[in-house]
């Protein structure tokens, strides 16, 4: 994509648009987003697709940093800035922060999506009971040894750490 002009509101009015569209045709929520780097290029535009794709992990920041990963062909988005209309959920977050992206834009707030039925309180309640909550979710540590194996033949291998 080319060097945009657009301004904040503009980058957020294509994240908007492109949410509307696949929310008008229940393909997902009221979810979009963009990336921008720091040269004001546009990287990707996104929408949620969880519907459409039966991909629960399909959620617009996940699509754009997937899409703004392939147009500069790299894992790390290190000066983008991502534009979403809605807080990220906490899937979202970690994908952020594994991006190397330092600046969100977004609209609604985690108390806006909640007063519509979306479900992101229970992640974050979750984090917050310090992972605890076994109604939620069990986990076992069963094959450390196995796996720490691996670990270790990645690390001796002298493999690049992302």
């Amino acid at each position: 994509m080319k060097k945009t002009t657009d301004t904040s509101f503009e980058i957020m009015k294509k994240a908007i648009d492109k949410a509307r569209v696949t929310m008008n045709q229940n393909i997902g929520g009221p979810f979009g987003a963009a990336i921008v780097d720091s040269q004001g290029e546009i990287l990707a535009v996104s929408s949620n697709s969880v519907l459409a794709d039966h991909d629960p992990t399909a959620h617009a920041e996940i699509k754009a940093i997937r899409a703004a990963c392939l147009a500069i062909n790299s894992h790390d988005l290190s000066g983008c800035t991502l534009y979403t209309t809605a807080y990220p959920c906490p899937m979202c977050l970690g994908a952020i922060l594994w991006a190397n992206i330092k600046n969100i834009v977004y609209g609604c707030r985690p108390k806006d999506a909640d007063e519509i039925g979306f479900r992101d309180d229970f992640m974050y309640d979750f984090f917050r009971s310090g992972l605890n909550n076994t109604s939620l979710i069990t986990m076992s540590e069963d094959h450390r040894d196995e796996c720490l194996k691996l670990f270790k033949e990645y690390q001796s291998s002298h493999k690049e750490l992302y």
